[in-house]
C-alpha cells in the first residue's frame, strides 16, 4: 500500500509537469502572454475582431441573400450596396495615421478611433431595419427611400468596421512585444474567423423560420452586441499618457509622412504583393460553391460544408504560422509559402473536374484556406513589424485598405468573368471542346494561378534568408540549414 501511494504521488507530480508543458507548448496561444499583456487582456482586446466578423457575415452574407431572395431586390443593386464600403477602404491609411497623431484630453490615441468606428457601425445597423421595412413597401417613394437608406446603412456599417479594425490592430501592435507579435497576429486572425463562423451559425439558427420581424430583431441585436464587444475589448487597454495630451500636435501632413515612409523598405512593392496575393486567393469566393454544385454535382448541404473545410485549413495555417514566426521565420517568406500552397490548391480544384473527384476538390478547398491563411498572417506580421517610426496605424491602415479593396474588386471580377466566359463557351464561340459549364470556372481559377505566380515574382526580392527575431528557446537557436527558396530566384 505504501509503495502504491508513493507511485500514485509520483504519477500525479509527473502529470502536473507534463500538463504544464503541454499547456505552454501545444495549446494555441498559451505562451503569448507577457507580464505587460496577460492572456486575459489579450483575448479581451481581440474581441473587436469578433464584432468585425459579425458585421461582415451580416452584411455580405445574411442581408445579401435576404434582400435578393426574400425581398426581390436586384442582385446588381445589392452587389453595389455591399461594395459601397470599398469606397472607404483607401482611407484606412489616413485613419491609421490620424490615430497615430491623435491628441485627446485623456492622453489616448487608439481608443477614440475605436469608438468613432463603433459609433458609425452602430449607426449603420440602426438604420438598416428602417431600410428593410421601406424595401418591403409597394410605392415608388418607399422603394427609392429604402434603396437610399440601405446604401447609407451599408456604407456606415462597413466604414465603421474598417475603422475599428484599423485602430484595434494598431493598439494590439502598440501593446505587443517583438517576441510575442507573431502570435498576437495569429490570435487576431483566429478571433476574426471565429466571429465569422460563430455568427454565421447563430444567424442561421435565428433565421431558420424567416420573417421580416425576426430579421429586424437580428440586425438590432447585432448592433448592440458589437457595441458591447468593442467596449469590453478596449476597456483599460490603452494607458493614459498625459505628456502626450499636453504635447503640441504634430503638424506634419499625411502626404509628407507617407512619402517618407514609402521611400523606406520597398513599401510600394510590398503593398503590390499584398494586393495581388489577396486578389488571387479571393477571386474564387463567389464561384466556389456554384462550381461544386454545377460542375461536380454536390448537394446544397455538401457545398455548404466547404466553408467549414476552408475555415479548418485557415485555422491550421494560423497555428503553424504562429509557431514558425515565433522561431524567427521571415514573415514574407511565410507569405511566399502560402502562395506556393495556393498553386497546389487551385491546381487540385481545376483537376477535380476532369477527374470527377469531389475528394480532390475538397482537398483543394482545404489548401486554399491553408495557403490564404499563411499569406494573410505573413503579410500582416510583416506590416506590424515594419520600422514605421511609431506610425503603426498608418502602416496597418495601408495594409487593410489594400486587402479590402483587392478582395472586393477581385470577388466582383471573378463573378463577372465566370458569367462572361461561361456564356461564350456555352454559345460555341470558344469552340466545341470548351462548350461545357466548367469553362467559365476554369478560366477564373487559371487567372488566380497566374496572379499567384505574379505575386511570387513581386514578393521574391523582399524575402530574407536571415531570421527576423531571436529564437525564444535553446532548441530554436540552432543555425537554420540552407534551403533553396524564393530568394534564390532572379529578382
Amino acid at each position: 500500500m505504501d509503495l502504491a501511494r508513493v507511485a500514485l504521488g509520483l504519477i500525479r507530480r509527473r502529470g502536473r509537469i507534463d500538463w504544464g508543458g503541454v499547456a505552454t507548448r501545444y495549446l494555441p496561444f498559451a505562451d503569448v502572454a507577457t507580464p505587460e499583456l496577460p492572456l486575459a487582456q489579450l483575448v479581451r482586446l481581440a474581441l473587436f475582431q469578433v464584432s468585425v466578423g459579425m458585421v461582415t457575415v451580416l452584411t455580405v452574407g445574411t442581408l445579401n441573400r435576404v434582400m435578393i431572395v426574400e425581398m426581390g431586390v436586384g442582385a446588381w443593386l445589392v452587389s453595389l450596396m455591399v461594395a459601397l464600403p470599398l469606397l472607404f477602404a483607401p482611407f484606412r491609411a489616413l485613419v491609421g495615421f490620424k490615430s497615430d497623431q491623435h491628441r485627446s484630453a485623456l492622453g489616448w490615441r487608439r481608443i477614440p478611433y475605436v469608438w468613432f468606428g463603433s459609433g458609425a457601425l452602430f449607426a449603420g445597423l440602426a438604420i438598416m431595419p428602417f431600410a428593410l421595412v421601406l424595401l418591403t413597401g409597394e410605392t415608388t417613394v418607399q422603394l427609392v427611400a429604402g434603396h437610399v437608406a440601405a446604401s447609407v446603412a451599408f456604407l456606415l456599417a462597413g466604414a465603421g468596421a474598417q475603422t475599428v479594425q484599423t485602430a484595434g490592430l494598431a493598439l494590439a501592435t502598440d501593446r505587443a512585444t517583438d517576441a510575442t507579435r507573431p502570435r498576437v497576429v495569429a490570435l487576431m486572425y483566429v478571433m476574426l474567423l471565429l466571429g465569422m463562423v460563430g455568427s454565421g451559425a447563430v444567424f442561421g439558427l435565428l433565421l431558420a423560420d424567416y420573417t421580416h420581424t425576426r430579421l429586424v430583431q437580428v440586425v438590432q441585436g447585432t448592433a448592440v452586441v458589437c457595441l458591447v464587444l468593442n467596449a469590453i475589448a478596449v476597456w483599460k487597454q490603452e494607458a493614459r499618457d498625459r505628456d502626450r495630451a499636453k504635447a503640441p500636435p504634430d503638424a506634419t501632413p499625411f502626404s509628407q509622412r507617407w512619402a517618407q515612409f514609402a521611400r523606406h523598405g520597398r513599401v510600394a512593392r510590398f503593398l503590390l504583393a499584398v494586393g495581388l496575393g489577396t486578389a488571387a486567393f479571393n477571386m474564387q469566393d463567389i464561384i466556389l460553391e456554384p462550381y461544386g454544385g454545377e460542375v461536380l454535382g454536390l448537394s446544397v448541404g455538401q457545398t455548404t460544408g466547404l466553408t467549414a473545410i476552408m475555415a479548418a485549413g485557415a485555422l491550421c495555417a494560423f497555428a503553424w504560422a504562429a509557431r514558425r514566426l515565433l522561431r524567427g521565420t521571415c514573415p514574407r517568406r511565410l507569405a511566399a509559402h502560402g502562395l506556393l500552397v495556393g498553386l497546389v490548391a487551385f491546381s487540385l480544384v481545376v483537376f477535380a473536374e476532369p477527374l470527377e473527384s469531389p475528394l480532390t476538390f475538397r482537398a483543394g478547398v482545404a489548401l486554399i484556406g491553408f495557403g490564404g491563411g499563411l499569406f494573410s498572417v505573413g503579410t500582416l506580421s510583416a506590416a506590424m513589424s515594419m520600422d514605421s517610426g511609431g506610425l503603426h496605424g498608418m502602416v496597418l491602415g495601408a495594409w487593410g485598405g489594400v486587402v479590402a479593396t483587392a478582395a472586393g474588386l477581385s470577388v466582383a471580377l471573378g463573378g463577372a468573368l465566370r458569367d462572361a466566359v461561361g456564356h461564350l463557351a456555352m454559345s460555341g464561340s470558344l469552340g466545341e471542346a470548351l462548350a461545357m459549364p466548367a469553362t467559365g470556372y476554369a478560366f477564373v481559377y487559371h487567372l488566380e494561378l497566374a496572379l499567384l505566380f505574379a505575386t511570387l515574382a513581386v514578393l521574391g526580392p523582399l524575402v530574407t534568408r536571415r531570421r527576423t527575431t531571436t529564437p525564444p528557446s535553446p532548441e530554436a537557436s540552432g543555425s537554420e540549414p540552407r534551403r533553396f527558396g524564393l530568394a534564390d530566384f532572379p529578382g
